[in-house]
């Protein structure tokens, strides 16, 4: 049971036709927000939905042609979310994902909208998770709402921060205090946090930090470079993003260094970078100055919670 601020909350995610790949529904319970998400093969079945066709905004999302492994997104608003979508994907070729956002009670107005489209673009900016195609970037000030509306629309983007990861978009989602907080000294801003080390037979040596999912290599840590092993395609996509935004640059080793903290979605998404080729990160990765590895000391994690339930 959820203790605290924390509650939990019902997703209800429903595939219109049958179908995991298809057009899929997505609400909170007790929330009238009403998303739907397609790819391109059941976008027409998207913008013919009668709810699609309503005030709303939406978010166009898919691989960034520009910079290998990163995502590209376009966030937009409309009377007539439908039409405005269509506009704006024949306008895009990057995108595979369409989102559009409205509510079952067809309750939001253009100020709504328009409102909700500035702070999306805004919190977008802030996370910086994505690249963002958006041109301009509208000002929430221009868009004066009345005090009680602009309360309703933020608890509305505070539901949409929940529910678009479930639908596998993070473009919301602050960074890890790790990499946010990359002012600070590691040492201060991971204070209390468990570290995880790697130290390869070369001699380069990495660190790494878990946070609410992510795990974050921080600077400092060295990678093996034109090793040979083989790569997976998307481990190696994401290695030459890193090289291409400086987070990885040469270091007077001749190898290279993480410039800057860095959040992977896995242990072994961060380990193949460090060890330059696919690698099992829950064995590579071990608890600083112990022979633990990254999974025994989960399991160790996991029976310990278990005995304090």
């Amino acid at each position: 049971m959820s203790t605290g601020d924390t509650f939990g909350r019902t997703i209800q995610l429903f595939l219109v036709d049958g179908k995991p790949t298809g057009l899929r529904k997505a609400t909170i319970h007790g929330w009238t927000g009403l998303l739907f998400v397609s790819g391109a093969s059941a976008f027409g079945d998207m913008t013919a939905r009668n709810e699609v066709d309503r005030t709303g905004v939406y978010v166009l999302s898919g691989p960034d042609p520009e910079r290998a492994g990163a995502t590209r997104v376009y966030i937009g608003s409309g009377n007539s979310v439908a039409e405005r979508i269509k506009q704006s994907a024949l306008k895009r070729e990057f995108w595979e994902t369409a989102i559009t956002i409205t509510t079952s009670d067809d309750d939001l107005s253009k100020g709504h909208a328009e409102y909700l489209e500035a702070r999306l673009i805004e919190l977008t900016l802030d996370a910086a998770r994505v690249t963002l195609d958006n041109g301009t970037y509208p000002d929430t000030n221009r868009h004066r709402l009345p005090e009680a509306d602009v309360a309703n629309m933020e608890q509305f983007l505070i539901n949409l921060r929940i529910v678009l990861p479930v639908i596998g978009l993070d473009m919301l989602k602050p960074q890890p205090r790790a990499v946010a907080q990359s002012t600070k000294p590691a040492e201060e801003r991971t204070t209390g946090d468990v570290k995880f080390e790697i130290r390869h037979k070369t001699g380069i040596s990495a660190t790494a930090v878990e946070e609410e999912g992510e795990f974050i290599v921080l600077e400092g840590s060295e990678v093996l470079a034109d090793t040979g092993y083989v790569q997976h395609e998307t481990y190696a996509a994401l290695k030459a993003k890193l090289l291409a935004d400086d987070i990885l640059v040469p270091s007077a080793s001749g190898r290279l260094r993480f410039a800057r903290p860095w959040s992977f979605n896995s242990p072994s998404a961060a380990a193949a970078v460090v060890l330059d080729g696919s690698r099992n990160g829950r064995n590579e990765w071990k608890v600083k100055g112990s022979k633990q590895t990254y999974h025994d000391w989960q399991q160790a994690q996991a029976a310990k919670q278990e005995a304090e339930e």
